[in-house]
């Protein structure tokens, strides 16, 4: 459906294209992978025709039709979030907007003398409606947002109401409702919780078109892409399987390449040692002829690309905890009427670590600030053991950050006592190299602030972490240094997290806050999927 024939792109001295080339063909599920940077997005857009090659071309099938979910979502205000769903799905969107006008009309007592007008207007454009199937489109793409999280009585309220997250989840779901010949997707696991995503994998699966995705969840990648497009260098290579076997076909291609490029290496350097014994005797005079003309002919291969893996930091231990780490007694808190704790008994002891699952609302994040002391309970006491040192990550820590100082001036800032190199090392391992060590907080993406606060964090690790969607925004191999780095965590940890490697790895608890009540699992988070049958509270196999 879409070919890449030798197509080259820069941005200004940066090469991202050079004569690369790669098919999305129908049906296909595509991994887009490929370090920041590397022109992911610049391909959706030249693709899309927002950017053009500098060589090469892009064709596309005639009359396919190309749907693209990105970041940026743009202004929205002043419809329903089911009518924005709608909103540019063919003529039915433009009818769906001409009755939400005439049924507010028809509810006006100021427009009482035009009744009989607007009741002749409503029934012409009802007709129309049904005759464009618009019944059965309402019905589409309410469950389409039933899936992405959205309630029923939500459905129907001004769109401009939402936050920018729940604004990302409408722009996705148009682009789903649409159905086009090709899906191109950029992060729609951004601003997911796990239900959502776990319903998306299930849409995803049964869609017919082509889909191109780019995502830093692991296990959604490995259970939506059956071919990986990945982007090195310039090129453009394809593997074929989920994103572990092509995990595992680079590392397989990477040390063919090095084992190949050693034996040439020491080929061209015993005849090197031969020709120089040689080059004076002459009695060897033909052969040493021989032997610069076979180096002559010989292809020499270039030394094999190492892959960017960030360095590993040996993260200091920290000191020991009391056994008691935390505990809340009969903990009773509530937002207006809404009960969301009502005599809560809950105790984290030395080296557990627990995740906390529960779905939108349920408390998670109310759970972490009562423990971490952010937030009081209305009845009932939360306390900390002996020796605890705590340390806590939400999404607002990023805001503390000072704006004026740069990565490195915030770490020097944070330990001055600290070696300059082992404060770059240290922003190394979260993805800060060379210059980028350099850029003002202020300039910082929100994944990148995450990945300095993170860093600050570890650097002198207390012993009781709790963590509240500490990957939200970073990539794939940050959390997996991330993963490594927690894995010996020495600590006890209480998290919130809705990547399920990221779950899997760290927890050997689970605390299921459900309508129900409190559920406590002693294994982690797999045991917790064995045990429960499901992957996630607000889902039942």
């Amino acid at each position: 459906m879409i070919r890449l024939d030798s197509i080259g792109k820069r941005h200004g001295k940066q090469i991202l294209f050079v004569e690369a080339s790669a098919a999305v063909n129908r049906g296909e599920k595509i991994g887009l992978v490929g370090p920041n940077g590397s022109g992911k997005t610049t391909l959706f857009r030249m693709i899309t025709r927002e950017e053009q090659p500098d060589e090469g071309q892009i064709a596309i099938d005639r009359g396919a039709t190309v749907g693209y979910f990105r970041q940026d979502v743009g202004e929205m205000k002043g419809k329903s979030i089911v009518a924005e769903t709608m909103d540019g799905v063919g003529p039915v969107s433009d009818i769906a907007a001409e009755l939400a006008e005439l049924e507010a009309a028809l509810a006006d007592p100021d427009r009482v003398d035009e009744m009989e007008e607007l009741l002749e207007r409503y029934g012409q454009a009802q007709a129309k409606w049904s005759e464009l199937d618009g019944y059965a489109l309402d019905a589409r793409a309410r469950e389409i947002l039933a899936g992405l999280g959205f309630s029923n009585e939500l459905m129907d309220k001004d769109v401009g109401t939402l936050s920018g997250g729940w604004k990302m989840r409408v722009a996705l779901a148009k682009i789903l409702l649409l159905r086009p010949d090709v899906l191109l997707l950029d992060e729609p696991t951004n601003h997911l919780d796990i239900e959502s995503i776990i319903w998306l994998e299930g849409f995803l699966k049964s869609y017919e078109g082509a889909l191109v995705i780019t995502a830093h969840d692991r296990a959604f990648m490995n259970r939506i892409c059956t071919k990986i497009l990945e982007i090195d260098g310039g090129d453009l290579t394809t593997f074929t399987g989920n994103y572990d076997f092509y995990e595992r076909q680079r590392q397989i291609a990477a040390e063919q390449a090095e084992a190949q490029y050693e034996r040439q290496q020491a080929m061209l350097a015993k005849e090197m040692r031969f020709i120089e014994r040689f080059k004076t005797h002459a009695a060897k005079a033909a052969q040493v002829q021989s032997r610069v003309k076979k180096l002559d002919k010989i292809e020499k291969m270039e030394p094999p690309k190492k892959s960017k893996r960030p360095p590993m930091f040996d993260f200091r231990a920290p000191p020991r905890s009391g056994e008691d780490v935390a505990k809340l007694e009969g903990v009773v808190k509530r937002y207006g009427s809404r009960t969301v704790y009502d005599g809560l008994d809950f105790l984290v002891r030395r080296r557990e670590r627990w995740c906390v699952m529960g779905v939108n609302g349920a408390g998670k994040s109310t759970l972490l600030k009562i423990i971490a002391g952010e937030l009081s309970p209305d009845v009932g006491g939360a306390s900390l053991g002996a020796s605890v040192k705590l340390g806590y990550f939400a999404q607002h820590a990023m805001d503390v950050l000072d704006p004026t100082l740069t990565v490195i001036g915030t770490l020097i800032h944070s330990f001055p006592e600290a070696s300059l190199g082992t404060l770059r090392t240290l922003a190394g391992c979260f993805g800060f190299s060379g210059d980028d060590v350099e850029k003002s907080v202020r300039v910082l993406s929100g994944g990148e602030k995450a990945r300095l606060v993170l860093a600050r964090m570890l650097y002198d690790p207390p012993n009781f972490l709790v963590l509240d969607e500490p990957t939200n925004h970073l990539d794939i191999t940050t959390k997996e240094m991330l993963v490594e780095a927690l894995s010996n965590f020495e600590g006890t940890m209480l998290f919130v997290s809705h990547d399920r490697h990221f779950l899997a790895a760290l927890s050997n608890r689970v605390l299921e806050l459900t309508p129900e009540g409190v559920h406590k699992y002693g294994g982690g988070y797999l045991e917790y999927v064995a045990t429960s049958g499901h992957e996630a509270p607000g889902l039942r196999r």
